[in-house]
């Protein structure tokens, strides 16, 4: 009897929910009541505490890559604590710390499923502003209550605050995934940061903790001590000094390049050592002109990488607990999120905007 009025409650009482939504390509947000849906058997539900903003949800909410669907509420690096677990959950209780990144589904079939790859899942489910499984729209974590299924959910460490935790859920792990894979986590090489933002600034201090020599490559030479002194990073360079790349050319094992606007490829190509690897992480709206022969000289490959499967993704974020890597962030309220949206178009910010969900989106709701 029990099991059925608990199956019944799951069906038809959807839970409700409070957020900040884009209503059109203004990307003006406002607040905005909705439903998520019902916590079913493997599904985590959770008080959403904090979530970080990302330059994404700044193209999505203005439909900049033209594929926002409206009402959307945005957010992808969504923190908080468990208040009700489904039936079937294994891993997760009521009280634990948790957090959801870009991904709330995939097909589980596929080979990129089968292989902890959900990120590069031709059926994967973006966190927010795309269709579900159900055929309900996904709404990202602007508001007070998150729901997901157990595989998607992260269990954060004790040692790590929930507000710098939060970025780790997207910059981290865009960052993380692409210096694992292309093997420049070993202690000892020397990797290249070209841009010192949200995803330079964590990209720097996951490399110093794997070890790692670490340059910054910048067109901002007031960037340097930031850089130096703040950061770890052990040498600086401007992009747009031609006797400065000459004097560091050939000295890299690999560059993780974080820009997303149009810059020239060919003068980070130079930097690398024979084998050297360029991965790209930004997404510039325009090709970038990709030339040759620095490639065949020195067998030099040009990557790419995309976030991160789920549990690349738990590993970053125990990683980032064990070594003390925390993003430098910003934390404001609900009510400041289109000024923190101005500023992060024009890179105003050191170096990620969190929003304090907890206690400052409720006071919206009077």
């Amino acid at each position: 009897m029990n099991q059925t009025m608990t199956r019944l409650a799951e069906e038809e009482h959807p839970n409700k929910a409070f957020g900040w939504a884009a209503r059109d390509s203004s990307g003006v947000l406002s607040p905005f009541k909705f439903s998520r849906r019902a916590t079913g058997e493997k599904d985590v539900a959770f008080k959403v505490l904090y979530c970080g903003i990302c330059h994404s949800d700044l193209h999505m909410a203005k439909n900049e890559w033209g594929m926002s669907v409206y009402p959307l509420v945005p957010g992808h690096e969504i923190v908080g604590e468990v208040t009700e677990v489904g039936s079937k959950v294994q891993k997760f209780n009521v009280g634990d710390r948790v957090g959801v990144g870009c991904l709330v589904g995939s097909c589980h079939s596929c080979d990129s499923c089968k292989n902890n790859l959900e990120n590069y899942c031709p059926k994967s489910v973006l966190t927010y502003g795309a269709e579900y499984h159900d055929g309900s729209i996904t709404y990202g974590g602007y508001s007070d209550t998150m729901v997901a299924d157990e595989h998607f959910i992260i269990r954060i460490p004790d040692n790590l605050p929930l507000d710098v935790a939060a970025p780790l859920l997207c910059a981290g792990i865009t960052v993380y995934s692409p210096l694992r894979y292309y093997g420049l986590d070993k202690p000892g090489l020397h990797v290249g940061v070209v841009g010192l933002g949200g995803l330079g600034h964590v990209a720097v201090k996951f490399a110093k903790a794997m070890g790692a020599k670490v340059t910054v490559i910048s067109t901002s030479p007031v960037k340097k001590k930031e850089a130096l002194e703040n950061l770890g990073a052990d040498s600086f360079l401007v992009s747009r000094d031609q006797d400065q790349l000459q004097g560091a050319s050939g000295t890299l094992d690999g560059i993780i390049d974080t820009v997303s606007a149009q810059h020239p490829l060919f003068p980070l190509l130079g930097l690398l050592k024979s084998h050297g690897k360029l991965v790209l992480v930004g997404a510039p709206e325009k090709p970038l002109e990709l030339p040759v022969f620095p490639l065949l000289q020195g067998r030099k490959v040009v990557g790419g990488s995309m976030i991160g499967g789920m549990k690349e993704t738990q590993e970053m974020i125990d990683f980032a607990a064990k070594h003390n890597v925390k993003p430098d962030i910003e934390v404001i309220a609900m009510e400041y999120v289109n000024t923190a949206m101005e500023r992060l178009l024009k890179a105003d910010v050191k170096y990620r905007f969190v929003i304090d969900i907890e206690n400052t989106l409720k006071a919206t709701t009077s």
